[in-house]
């Protein structure tokens, strides 16, 4: 049995569908005989551009706000990196917030 994996990413919830499709194209959210698996959750991100950020949504100096959303899918081993990387690309922001789990086999 290979490896499994989950993918969580926040992302502005105006850009939640563009980044879900992303990551399906690159053979994310994969259960069994079903494609195209997600979670989401919704809430509010937090950060502060500082000096040298070209941030997408925000100000230098200034916190900032904005309501996200979770999306949380699974992965095998073989297409982790790719949906990674099509995820990054379709994403909005200048610094990815997401998190990669390795799951157990039980």
């Amino acid at each position: 049995m290979s490896k499994k994996y989950k993918l969580v990413v926040f992302v502005p919830v105006a850009d939640a569908e563009k980044v879900r499709e992303a990551i399906h194209a690159a053979g994310g959210g994969k259960l069994g005989n079903y494609s195209h698996c997600s979670f989401s959750s919704r809430g509010i991100g937090r950060f502060q551009p500082e000096t040298g950020a070209h941030p997408t949504i925000g100000e230098i100096g200034k916190v900032e706000k904005v309501e996200e959303e979770r999306i949380e899918v699974l992965c095998e081993e073989k297409v982790i990196r790719n949906v990674v990387a099509a995820m990054k690309k379709a994403h909005p922001y200048e610094e990815v917030a997401y998190d990669v789990y390795e799951l157990e086999n039980l």
